[in-house]
């Protein structure tokens, strides 16, 4: 039952809070809905759940349209593929996924004026992956000194997903690396560490992360 999984990932993430010394309800949780049908979204809906996140831009467009009396806020966290960046900058409240400057610049070009400026993450590759998308650390203070200058979309902070690790301390690590490097770069204001999943979100929020991103713990396992 979607409403019973939300209420103990909410449990989960609250307790992780008090232990590790956290403003009570600093982490958001983003509930990653990418594969899962209309009737899920609106089922944790019902339940409180109001941020969701997308991978697939045509897929949340076709949910997007079936769940409009739904006052939701969506976030894209998948791959940007230059085609899709004017219908992501239109019909998406974040992008968590922003690897490159062109991609930042499209996003900006192509946010309509009416809308409020688009909140958007960069990708980091913290683990050096060669598998995933992201910049370097060493890539981050540039980006983010260009991205900052651009008007229609606001820079809140960064997205990561490190190799898995199935032990704690090894889960913290990575996280720890990149909010270092975060520190460094207080001009730029960010507030947003978009990191930790179903597997590590206790030692992504032991680390400071403000937004975790849940699918499988609350959905089930994806098709």
């Amino acid at each position: 039952m979607i409403s019973s999984r939300l209420k103990a990932i909410l449990s989960q993430i609250k307790q992780a809070e008090i232990r590790y010394h956290r403003t009570p309800d600093s982490v958001l949780l983003l509930a990653v809905s990418k594969t899962k049908p209309s009737a899920d979204i609106a089922a944790a809906y019902q339940a409180g759940q109001r941020h969701f996140g997308e991978s697939y831009c045509q897929e949340a467009l076709l949910k997007q349209g079936e769940l409009g009396a739904y006052a939701i806020t969506w976030h894209f966290i998948g791959p940007i593929q230059s085609n899709k960046t004017k219908a992501i900058a239109t019909h998406f409240d974040w992008v968590h996924s922003v690897d490159s400057l062109s991609i930042a610049q499209r996003l900006n070009k192509q946010r309509p004026t009416h809308l409020a400026p688009l909140n958007i993450c960069l990708q980091v590759n913290v683990s050096n992956e060669s598998s995933k998308s992201g910049i370097s650390l060493n890539e981050l203070s540039q980006l983010c000194e260009q991205v900052a200058k651009l008007p229609n979309i606001k820079l809140r902070g960064v997205m990561t997903i490190p190799a898995p690790e199935d032990d704690f301390e090894r889960q913290r690590q990575p996280y720890k690396t990149l909010v270092q490097a975060i520190r460094k770069l207080d001009d730029f204001k960010l507030d947003t560490l978009s990191f930790g999943m179903s597997g590590d979100l206790i030692a992504a929020i032991a680390e400071g992360s403000t937004m975790v991103r849940v699918g499988s713990a609350l959905f089930g396992i994806r098709d």
